[in-house]
């Protein structure tokens, strides 16, 4: 019999607004939390496996990027679309006091607070991305319009 997959705050939140996602399980490799990794162990295209960033701008505080797995974010761009002068990603120490999330388990769904959020312009590309589901070794698998709907996400250009 399957493993009963446990749902996430992320997805409960999903449930109640009605947005359809599917949870994908993945074996967590501790030592190797890249979105590369997670991508591999999915079989999917790391083009469409997404990673969330949390940021600091030098003017309005957190704010969040999503961006392609295997890219970085372009700080002067995200900075730009966020309305600061410059941005900088948060030290480790702050993620889950800022957020509620962990390394590898973060999503711009559910956070503590509702901060700014700007998705790469590569997502409209794709009819699902996935996206941590808020633990590590789950993803969700959604639309992103849905997403953007969802969060209230920016469509930017933020990769580096």
């Amino acid at each position: 019999m399957a493993k009963k997959i446990e749902k996430t705050n992320a997805a409960r939140l999903l449930d109640r607004a009605k947005v359809a996602y599917e949870l994908v399980p993945y074996e967590v490799d501790e030592n190797n939390l890249a979105a590369t990794h997670v991508a591999e162990s999915l079989g999917e295209p790391i083009e469409q496996v997404y990673k969330t960033l949390v940021l600091k701008g030098d003017r309005n505080g957190h704010f969040v990027c999503i961006v392609q797995g295997d890219k970085e974010v372009d700080l002067k761009a995200a900075a730009k679309v966020s309305g600061n002068k410059s941005a900088e990603m948060i030290p480790m120490k702050e993620l889950l006091p800022t957020t509620g999330y962990i390394r590898g388990g973060c999503t711009p769904i559910g956070m503590k607070k509702r901060f700014p959020t700007f998705i790469d312009a590569t997502c409209t590309a794709f009819d699902h991305i996935f996206i941590s589901a808020g633990v590590r070794g789950l993803q969700l698998k959604i639309n992103p319009k849905d997403l953007i709907a969802f969060v209230g996400a920016v469509v930017a250009e933020i990769e580096g």
